[in-house]
């Protein structure tokens, strides 16, 4: 069983008024080089919501820090542009945390730190042969970010409050996302038409091989939850629901990476129950479920005259030659240019796009750069297989599922570029959580 640790006494953030001002002044700056360097024109109402938004957002992390994150990962939901709303709210939190140190570093495991480090120090050496700096600088902007914010999430989750907050949080986002753009694929209302594209449903992402593998690490979590409940105070026909919804969500993205995604995250979150004792019961449970679920998802993709689409995206697509085609490309980039071409410059290089993370860091950062990262993935996965095998989950959130969410978003990594996905990250700082639990309290 993974039982929780008693929760710690609450404690109220107190903020010095000269600490708040200098990490507003940071993110302030951090997102207006973002904007700058996208060289998008703002209208004046843009510009003043975004302003608005930025004081509003500092207010609630200096009065109400928790609530704020639970808006941060809420907001995971959105990425149509970046930066996303959840990168405001997210960076506004980073910031008061580095402030007023808040940011716990010691509570993530070093060699994680470490890896993260070199990658981002990879960037800044690739990027003396960027073509295009400033694509270079905004695309390097997003990786730090992304990687200062596993970082901060893997230290801010320490109790079971928290856990359930960010859990709560990121279960609501998708199961809304979910549910919405299935919905608005078979039926017009009000800003309908900004949740799907064609016949696949993106949500508010723009692209469906997003919307689809956002969903995953919830369903799958939500599945650990429903033959081991821990954190949802949820009933099971709850569950049910909503794990229905994230698995129309998920098929109608009709993303083929985001069903590899679920279907290897599934096996290994089977696998891993059916290995622990008495867990057995718990994985044919789950997958009668899970065979009940495909059922009802074939007559809902019958009912809903979507089978034919669905077996034209199972097949062999047209671009599918591209993938192949922009391997031997970074091969060629990284033999012509061992510290790498620079963040960004893939497409910028080449005519065709990475279509993988490995590709890309190859690429851009070179042999070096793909090292690093192969060995942040591996390392994370091996961190992961160690929790699930000792049954230690991050504060609640079951290790099964946290595993077989990894390895799913490992398998996604191979077909599209997944290096700027927000849930990664938090995928990423959730086992990073469960890995400095377990070191310090490897008896519990």
């Amino acid at each position: 069983m993974e039982s929780a640790l008693p929760l710690t006494a609450r404690t109220k953030l107190r903020v010095p008024w000269v600490a708040a001002c200098v990490g507003s002044a940071l993110l302030a700056l951090f997102l207006a080089l973002g904007l700058f360097l996208s060289r998008a024109p703002l209208p004046m109402p843009v510009v003043l919501g975004f302003g608005i938004g930025l004081l509003g957002t500092l207010a609630l992390a200096l009065t109400r820090y928790d609530a704020a994150v639970g808006l941060g990962i809420l907001l995971l939901a959105a990425v149509r542009i970046e930066p996303a709303p959840s990168d405001l709210v997210l960076g506004v939190l980073i910031a008061v945390a580095f402030a007023t140190w808040k940011f716990e570093l010691h509570r993530v495991p070093l060699s994680v730190t470490l890896l993260v480090s070199a990658f981002l120090a990879l960037n800044l050496i690739a990027s003396i042969e960027a073509d295009d700096p400033a694509r270079a600088i905004n695309y390097f902007a997003i990786t730090l970010y992304l990687g200062v914010l596993g970082l901060w999430l893997a230290s801010y989750v320490h109790t079971d409050r928290r856990a359930r907050l960010v859990l709560v949080a990121y279960l609501a986002a998708a199961v809304a996302s979910a549910a919405a753009a299935s919905v608005a694929l078979f039926m017009r209302f009000p800003g309908s038409e900004f949740l799907v594209i064609g016949p696949r449903a993106q949500g508010l992402f723009k692209d469906p091989n997003v919307f689809g593998p956002f969903l995953v690490p919830a369903a799958l979590i939500l599945m650990e939850e429903t033959v081991a409940p821990r954190l949802l105070r949820l009933r099971l026909p709850v569950k049910l629901v909503f794990l229905a919804v994230l698995s129309l969500g998920v098929l109608f993205s009709f993303s083929r990476a985001a069903w590899l995604n679920f279907a290897v995250g599934t096996v290994v979150l089977l696998f891993v129950l059916a290995l622990r004792r008495g867990g057995l019961r718990q994985a044919l449970s789950l997958l009668l479920v899970t065979l009940a679920a495909g059922a009802a998802l074939f007559a809902v993709a019958a009912a809903t005259s979507s089978l034919s689409f669905l077996e034209q995206r199972a097949g062999v697509q047209a671009y599918d030659t591209q993938r192949f085609g922009a391997q031997r490309s970074s091969i060629e980039l990284a033999s012509e240019h061992p510290l790498g071409i620079g963040p960004g410059q893939f497409e910028r290089v080449s005519e065709i796009s990475a279509h993988s993370t490995f590709v890309r860091a190859l690429a851009e950062e070179g042999v070096l750069g793909l090292l690093v990262v192969l060995a942040v993935m591996l390392l994370t996965l091996g961190f992961a297989a160690r929790n699930a095998t000792a049954s230690f989950g991050a504060y609640g959130i079951g290790s099964a599922a946290l595993l077989g969410a990894w390895t799913g978003l490992l398998a996604n990594s191979f077909f599209v570029d997944t290096l700027h996905w927000r849930h990664l990250w938090v995928v990423a700082a959730l086992i990073w959580a469960a890995t400095a639990l377990r070191i310090r309290y490897p008896r519990r």
